[in-house]
């Protein structure tokens, strides 16, 4: 398995300028390699393969001496990444979607470059990142690596910030075990409502941001366009949304972790969310959620720690009553602004959000085989 650690880099004015150069270089080979691919195919009806394109680079050094300030395998990357970049073209071709051509990156528009071997050319010593080419770079070990490192990624931020990213060969290691199960139903009033009554708030931090953002934006389309200033100006927009992205994932991190440890057993719903955001209504507030970014982290981390993770059909979850299984008839349904569920057999009286969470947890369940359940009553004209 892998995992890889993202550290953040603070090189000097003169480390940047290298940096940013060698960035400058692996676009120009890139649009190079790509052209070569668009060129012979176009001509000779030729496919060029990634190892003749690694072979293909000396020459490219002979036409462009600054190829000698970026490292030798940190080029057969970027040959590597045009290679992918067409194989994931003739995936979507074959499958019947229609995909784009890959593209040409402008300036700006190439933000990393990855040393596939570490230890070659790249390699931490202490506190500190040596990178060929370079130079000593100052980096925050927040934490520390775990497991073989394999490849070093330098990463440019929209903002300007330089970031490594280590991928390293690792073995997770479970918790112990627990028996408890938990549902989990997602909302908007509410981030997550848990089977056990447990709420986690919504942070709406892109509502929280809006006004900052509404006014750095307004500025920005004040400049002029292709201006200095306009382009400078740019990464205070980034900032924002930097800011936004930071929280939303440190958010949806530690409720993730919380719940891994304390839950043997986690069902969620099966959400559809690229087709929920069609809604114009609440298109904004579904993305501010973050809802599939949560699901994913759970699944991710539940896996890594050993424990079950299911997904169910959302469908009439919040419209079932939890407790005899009866579900609501058509003309009778709960609205979105109906907060709470009322069942006319058996009497209950619940939240909406627990109930539905309730429900999540009994098909999660049934779904791995420790628990039967009931199918719901017929409900003529369904």
């Amino acid at each position: 398995m892998r995992k890889t650690f993202l550290y953040r880099l603070y090189p000097t004015k003169a480390q940047a300028t290298r940096l940013r150069h060698m960035l400058d270089e692996c676009r120009w080979v890139y649009n190079a390699l790509l052209e070569q691919r668009k060129v012979y195919w176009e001509e000779a009806e030729i496919s060029v393969s990634m190892y003749a394109q690694h072979q293909y680079l000396p020459f490219l050094k002979e036409e462009r001496p600054q190829l000698s300030a970026v490292h030798s395998q940190v080029l057969q990357n970027v040959s590597q990444r045009v290679d992918l970049a067409f194989q994931a073209f003739f995936r979507r071709v074959k499958a019947g979607e229609h995909p784009g051509y890959p593209r040409f990156r402008g300036v700006g528009r190439y933000d990393s470059f990855t040393y596939p071997q570490y230890g070659n050319g790249a390699k931490l010593n202490g506190a500190q990142l040596q990178l060929s080419k370079v130079g000593t770079v100052a980096v925050v070990l927040h934490r520390p690596i775990e497991g073989t490192p394999k490849t070093v990624t330098i990463k440019r931020s929209s903002t300007g910030k330089w970031y490594v990213a280590i991928s390293c060969a690792w073995e997770p290691s479970a918790l112990p075990p627990h028996d408890s199960a938990v549902g989990i139903d997602v909302g908007l009033s509410t981030f997550a409502t848990l089977s056990d009554g447990t709420t986690i708030a919504n942070p709406r931090f892109f509502r929280q941001e809006e006004q900052a953002l509404a006014k750095v934006s307004r500025r920005h389309s004040q400049l002029e366009k292709g201006s200095r200033a306009r382009r400078k100006h740019r990464q205070a927009v980034a900032r924002v949304h930097e800011r936004v992205r930071f929280r939303r994932h440190n958010f949806t991190h530690q409720h993730s972790r919380r719940i891994v440890n304390r839950q043997g057993t986690i069902a969620v719903e099966d959400l559809a969310v690229n087709r929920m955001v069609r809604n114009h209504c609440l298109s904004k507030s579904i993305s501010d959620a973050a809802w599939s970014g949560f699901s994913e982290l759970l699944a991710w981390k539940a896996a890594c720690a050993a424990r079950r993770f299911v997904r169910v059909n959302p469908a009439y979850t919040s419209q079932t009553c939890s407790s005899c299984g009866n579900r609501l008839p058509p003309d009778k349904r709960l609205g979105l602004s109906e907060r709470v569920f009322d069942c006319p057999c058996c009497g209950l009286h619940l939240d909406r959000d627990l109930n539905a969470a309730l429900n999540i947890l009994a098909l999660g369940l049934q779904r791995i085989g420790t628990q039967s359940v009931e199918a719901p009553a017929f409900t003529p004209g369904e």
